[in-house]
């Protein structure tokens, strides 16, 4: 038995440590670059195997605000100063045990990718596209605030 109820959780017979297995808090940002037009950036990860295109995240590190952590990934990722940020929404992303907080920031500056990136592209808002999980549901959430329809990736 546990605070809320009945659960099955891995528990060390030896010295009694409960592994609770909660979710971990992802950040993300949808960056528009005020000096590139209000253009967004989307960023594509260099370990992934295909060509998509993706929001700027990374996880939130011990002893930081979200707002801070998505400040600072921004500016490792990318080398952009955020100047303003605004939370578009939480969103459960359960198929890999996750919870991402999303915002929108404004940021500036020379685009400088991080190793962990291998590539860029800026879109008018009305241009880009959403994917179905994680963090496509806080895109196409953030379109609609701008009142624009989201398009879904085929």
């Amino acid at each position: 038995m546990e605070d809320g109820g009945p659960r099955l959780r891995l528990r060390c017979t030896a010295c009694d440590f409960t592994h609770w297995n909660n979710p971990t808090p992802v950040l993300a940002a949808i960056v528009q670059c005020s000096d590139r037009g209000d253009r967004v950036l989307l960023a594509r990860n260099a370990v992934w195997p295909n060509q998509f295109y993706g929001l700027i995240t990374g996880f939130m590190e011990a002893g930081e605000t979200a707002e801070e952590g998505i400040r600072r990934e921004v500016q490792e990722e990318t080398s952009l100063e955020v100047q303003s940020l605004s939370l578009v929404g939480v969103y459960e992303y359960q198929r890999l045990n996750q919870v991402i907080i999303a915002y929108h920031a404004r940021a500036r500056g020379e685009i400088r990718l991080s190793p962990e990136l291998c590539d860029y592209r800026l879109f008018e808002p009305h241009e880009l596209r959403c994917w179905p999980q994680g963090t496509g549901q806080a895109l196409a959430q953030w379109l609609r605030q701008q009142d624009i329809e989201p398009r879904w990736l085929d």
